[in-house]
């Protein structure tokens, strides 16, 4: 299956130097676009995307229009949906000029053919196994730590992955987002603290147009010990996944987790039929501070009190956020007391 599939580093050299997985990434984007006309079209017209900065005071929203995302913003994630058609993340299932590079022998990391980022990347798992991010979490920690130039992300079944029936990390050229601009000042002066030892940071984020806990640390199984805990505390139905995403890096020798706790999948702008419709599919780059507009007429009708009602109607709401606050703060103090 995977014959044909993976590019050798002999031919990503011809793009530079490939001397570890970080810069192999960079070069397999160069190469696809130089092989691939629909990557080489879409990162060619990258360039002429639309942005429109919205200032809210100690944070900012970017809207952008970027039209060949149509595909992920108004997916159709329904189970009959999904089982009509053939898993695009499945390696027979990829065009033929699609390539890519093996992480640990369970991934394959592609180029994203439909780009937000300047390099953009989408890292399937080899096997065909739903989007459920628990015991996958240290793949992401190890994927960032490789990926350094890169901001990984993770789009929880109901909250944004457009294949939710096979599970898949996602990476971007760092930079782009607002929240990397704006992570140091919101834990600084913004944040909560909720619990803090020799191993790891946490802190909480209300105050910013949607929540967020963010974990610090670097030592993988600390962050796995609290990413299990926050998980179990969020609200879920029906033995489902959480409705969550989560953003990232690592810097400075250690990580920087940030989870996005979600409420809804779509907004009610989506599902209007009307001159009010709007079609914005909310993920890990919306909750980071990136808004994606695949229609022109949206990109010019966007306001920002559209932007906060959007950014409302998903997050998870101030009262269920400050019950999961107080569960971790008195869950790390039991686990204290009985070490």
């Amino acid at each position: 299956m995977l014959k044909g599939k993976v590019i050798s580093l002999g031919e990503l050299r011809k793009f530079g130097s490939v001397g570890n997985l970080n810069e192999q990434a960079k070069k397999l984007v160069a190469q696809q676009k130089a092989t691939w006309n629909l990557a080489a079209k879409n990162y060619n017209g990258a360039g002429s995307v639309q942005t429109l900065t919205f200032d809210f005071g100690h944070f900012s929203i970017v809207a952008q229009f970027n039209p060949e995302r149509i595909r992920s913003s108004a997916a159709k994630t329904d189970a009959k949906s999904i089982a009509e058609r053939p898993c695009f993340l499945c390696l027979k299932n990829l065009p033929k000029e699609q390539k890519g590079i093996l992480f640990q022998k369970d991934y394959v990391i592609l180029t994203n053919p439909f780009p937000i980022f300047h390099a953009h990347l989408t890292i399937p798992s080899l096997q065909h196994k739903p989007q459920q991010i628990p015991e996958y979490l240290d793949d992401m920690l190890k994927l960032s730590r490789e990926l350094n130039d890169f901001i990984v992300f993770y789009n929880g079944p109901q909250t944004g992955a457009s294949a939710p029936d096979h599970f898949h990390f996602q990476a971007g050229i760092n930079g782009l987002l607002p929240i990397e601009k704006e992570y140091a000042e919101l834990s600084k002066n913004y944040a909560e603290a909720v619990l803090q030892n020799s191993n790891v940071k946490v802190f909480a984020v209300s105050d910013y147009l949607r929540r967020f806990i963010a974990i610090e640390s670097a030592n993988c199984a600390a962050i796995q010990h609290v990413f299990n805990m926050i998980y179990r505390l969020l609200p879920a139905e029906n033995n489902t996944e959480p409705l969550l995403n989560i953003l990232c890096n690592y810097k400075n020798g250690g990580w920087q987790v940030i989870i996005f706790p979600r409420e809804k999948q779509r907004t009610s702008h989506f599902y209007k039929d009307d001159e009010n419709r709007i079609v914005v599919g909310p993920a890990s780059v919306e909750l980071g501070g990136m808004l994606i507009l695949p229609r022109h007429e949206d990109f010019n009708k966007i306001t920002q009190k559209t932007i906060e009602e959007i950014y409302s109607e998903v997050t998870i709401s101030k009262g269920v956020f400050r019950q999961i606050i107080q569960q971790i703060k008195i869950n790390s103090t039991l686990t204290l007391r009985s070490k």
